[in-house]
Parts: structure tokens; C-alpha cells; sequence
């Protein structure tokens, strides 16, 4: 092909990319949804030209997925801010992601195993990666919800896919394993070893990036973390925890370095390094995931959608995700609304990273891979129906909480109107007050009596 064409249609993704964004700001429709439908869009022009090659659309979906991965962690993980009044919302997040995640990963392996009638241990190969939230969906799509709600849904779906790559990893490596007591001592191990590298990895990481002076660092340090994930892959930890305690631990050097470690780090440097580190990650994460989901809309098959029997079974498996979100967020937000949490439950890159991963010796020949075509766009559909539906509820009430929340209830309505379109929403103090009260305040009682 004509180099100056895949310039031409690079460029024009990204730009096609922006806009989405700005209509899904607009409308709550995830951008996901239309640069999958772009990638359908792309596959048929493919089709027309008569250019086709799966080989290398197969391999640039994979390295994508890797790469983007990592940064839409990264990207989460650094705005994620550790404190005692957000403890409640990390622990329930997590169990929430862990119970899901073991739940759907049975049911969904009976669902296999009845229609299929595959070998049980490989009917939960194949369920895990449609266990798995994808916080590569989740995170862009929730901006607009409520802070606490949207916290949460980054925590868990964040866990969700840290959570689903161990115990995908667990089943994998162990599939051979003489005794369950085999397979228990692998896990502890592998979490404990992880756990330490981690963070032996950040605390060195961030005291050598303080010191180095240059200004062209930031992609060193992205250099060195994806390294860092695909050495740890290739020696079967969980690597994706280095990302995740990195991240935190930079966004949260106050916390972890206490006592004598003090000495160590200079708060300012990591500061400005946090700050670019925001810009890139933010940038990298949206080019890449750009990318990542119009390289996946091209595989999609449409045709699988007329298949009344696969389709029936991906219905079944996605309805039993969402009767166990509901107990779970029942049980755990007991007394608070679980609107729209129950209906931001999508499948994406996670499930394709980790099907593709399936070892030659578990894969089966009896599952139909069409299933996770569809579920992965039924479940974005329902989210994009839950975000429209609930997503401007809420985005009033926390425009209504602001407005409450402003001191000076007295004053005028023009003064609120420009309060609510104000960001910065600070509170009015003493010495900020009206010219009109200030000179009120400086009168005399005689001059008050004579008006």
C-alpha cells in the first residue's frame, strides 16, 4: 500500500477519535462504541479494495492490547489517592471485583461446559476473560458520573483486570499441577514475590527519576515499566501489580515515605515528574486505545449476529454477569442507589488479550470464539444505554451539590449562575466578598439611618 494512504487514515483516526469523545461528552455514549464502529467501517473498505491481512491485523491487536494495557493502568493509578476516607470505597471495590470475577468465571464455565460440553477445567479457561470488567471501557466512559461513584468504578475495574490476569495466569501454569496443595503454595508464592518486587521496583524508580535532570525522561520511565511487565510475564508473575503499586506510590509519596526514608525524596521533583506523567500517560492511553479498538472492530464478524444458537448462549453468559453484579452491589452498597454501577459491566480488551493467550494444549475446538464478539458488544451497549439513562441523573445532582455547597445562599441568582459554570467552585471566604456588602460593612449607623 501507499504509504501516504496509512498516514492519511492514522491521521484521520485520531482526528475521527476527538471527535467522538466530544459527542460521547455530549450524548453519554461511549467513544468505545463508535471507534469499534469505525473499525467495522474500515473492514468493509478493506473488503471493497480487496486487501486483506489477518496475520498482521492479529498481531498489531495484540502488542496494542499489551501496550495499552499498561498505560490505561498506569493513567489510573496515578490519579488514584490513597487516604483514610477513601479506604471504604477500595476495599468494597475490591471484593466486589473478586467475588464477581470468581462468580462469573463458575457460571459462566457451566454455561460452557452444558452447551458445549467441553472438559471442565477448560470451560473455565475460557471463562475467565469474560469474567473480567475492562477498565480499558470503564475509565474513559465515567467521567461524568458522580466522584464517589466514579472512584469506585475505577477501582474496580482496575482490580477486575489485575485479579482476572492472576487467576488466568494461576490456571494456565498450574493446568498440570499434581495436587491442589501444588497449586496453592504457586499462588502464594507468585503474590508474595510480585508484591515485593513491586515494590523494591517503585520506591527505586521514583528516587532515581527525582535526580535525573533532563527534561526528556517521561518515556525512559514508560520504557523501563513496560519492560519491567514483559519480563515479569516471561517469568510468570503478575506484573501488571509493578504498574499498578508504581502508580499509587508516586501519587502518594507522603504515605509510603515516612520516618527516615523521608531523606530520600525531594517532593517537588516528584511532583513535576507526576505532573508530566499525567500529560503523557492521559495522551499515550487515548492513541493507543484509539488504535487498539479499530484494529478490534475490524475483526468483528456481523454474521455471527444471525446465528441464532451462538447468540442465545452469549445472552445467557452476558445475563448471568449482571445477576451476580446485582447481589454483589446489593450486599456491598447496601442502602446506596447501584445505578448505573449494575449496568457498567463491559468486556473488552482484557477478553481479547487473554483469549488470545490460551495455550495450544487447553484451547478447545468446540467453543465458538463469535461468542466473545457479542458479548463484548452487548455489554458496551448496555452500558452506553445505562450511561444515557443515568448518566445526566447524576451529573445534575452533583451540579446540585455544588450549588449547596456554596456559601452566601443569599446572594443574587446571577451570582450562582456564574458559580455553576466556574471549575474551580471554591468557597467564598470573608475577604471575597461583594464590593456592594463591603461598603455596607464601612458605614456609620448615622449614615444607615439617614438613608
Amino acid at each position: 500500500m501507499n504509504p501516504y494512504y496509512i498516514v492519511i487514515t492514522l491521521s484521520c483516526v485520531i482526528i475521527l477519535s476527538h471527535l467522538f469523545n466530544i459527542v460521547s461528552k455530549k450524548t453519554n455514549v461511549p467513544s468505545v462504541i463508535l471507534l469499534i464502529l469505525l473499525g467495522i467501517g474500515i473492514k468493509y473498505g478493506m473488503e471493497y479494495f480487496e486487501y486483506k491481512d489477518e496475520n498482521i491485523i492479529g498481531g498489531t491487536l495484540e502488542i496494542l492490547g499489551i501496550v495499552g494495557l499498561i498505560m490505561i493502568v498506569l493513567e489510573a493509578a496515578i490519579d488514584l489517592e490513597l487516604s483514610r476516607e477513601k479506604w471504604p470505597i477500595i476495599w468494597k471495590s475490591f471484593l466486589v471485583s473478586l467475588i464477581s470475577l470468581v462468580g462469573c468465571s463458575f457460571l459462566i464455565s457451566l454455561i460452557i461446559n452444558h452447551f458445549f460440553h467441553e472438559d471442565p477445567f477448560i470451560s473455565l479457561v475460557y471463562a475467565i476473560p469474560l469474567a473480567v470488567v475492562s477498565s480499558a471501557i470503564v475509565i474513559p466512559s465515567v467521567g461524568r458520573l458522580l466522584e464517589e461513584k466514579k472512584e469506585f468504578m475505577i477501582y474496580e475495574s482496575t482490580f477486575s483486570d489485575i485479579l482476572g490476569i492472576m487467576f488466568f495466569s494461576f490456571l494456565t501454569q498450574n493446568a498440570e499441577a499434581g495436587s491442589i496443595d501444588v497449586v496453592i503454595y504457586s499462588v502464594i508464592g507468585n503474590i508474595f514475590i510480585t508484591v515485593v518486587v513491586a515494590f523494591v521496583v517503585s520506591y527505586g524508580l521514583v528516587m532515581l527519576f527525582q535526580r535525573i535532570e533532563s527534561k526528556v525522561k517521561l518515556f525512559l520511565l514508560i520504557a523501563i515499566l513496560v519492560l519491567l511487565y514483559a519480563l515479569g510475564k516471561q517469568l510468570h508473575l503478575s506484573s501488571l501489580v509493578i504498574i499498578l503499586v508504581f502508580g499509587v506510590l508516586i501519587n502518594n509519596c507522603q504515605l509510603f515515605f515516612f520516618g527516615k526514608l523521608k531523606r530520600w525524596i525531594n517532593h517537588k521533583a516528584v511532583e513535576n515528574t507526576l505532573e508530566d506523567l499525567h500529560l503523557v500517560t492521559r495522551e499515550s492511553a487515548f492513541v493507543i486505545r484509539t488504535f487498539f479498538f479499530v484494529v478490534f472492530g475490524t475483526t468483528i464478524n456481523l454474521k455471527a449476529l444471525m446465528n441464532l444458537e451462538i447468540l442465545g448462549v452469549s445472552l445467557l453468559i452476558v445475563a448471568s454477569f449482571f445477576v451476580v453484579r446485582f447481589v454483589v452491589l446489593k450486599v456491598f452498597l447496601w442502602g446506596k442507589s447501584i445505578q448505573p454501577e449494575l449496568f457498567i459491566n463491559p468486556r473488552g480488551l482484557i477478553t481479547i488479550l487473554l483469549f488470545f493467550s490460551i495455550p495450544v494444549e487447553l484451547s478447545s475446538n468446540l467453543f465458538n470464539s463469535d461468542i466473545i464478539l457479542i458479548v463484548i458488544l452487548v455489554t458496551s451497549v448496555i452500558m452506553t444505554w445505562g450511561l444515557i439513562k443515568y448518566g445526566k441523573k447524576h451529573g445534575q445532582e452533583e451540579k446540585f451539590k455544588l450549588h449547596l455547597d456554596v456559601e452566601g445562599y443569599d446572594r443574587p441568582l446571577p451570582y450562582f449562575v456564574e458559580r455553576m459554570s466556574d471549575d474551580s467552585h471554591v468557597k467564598d471566604t470573608p475577604k471575597e466578598r461583594a464590593p456592594e456588602e463591603e461598603s455596607e460593612a464601612e458605614e456609620s449607623p448615622e449614615e444607615k439611618g439617614d438613608k
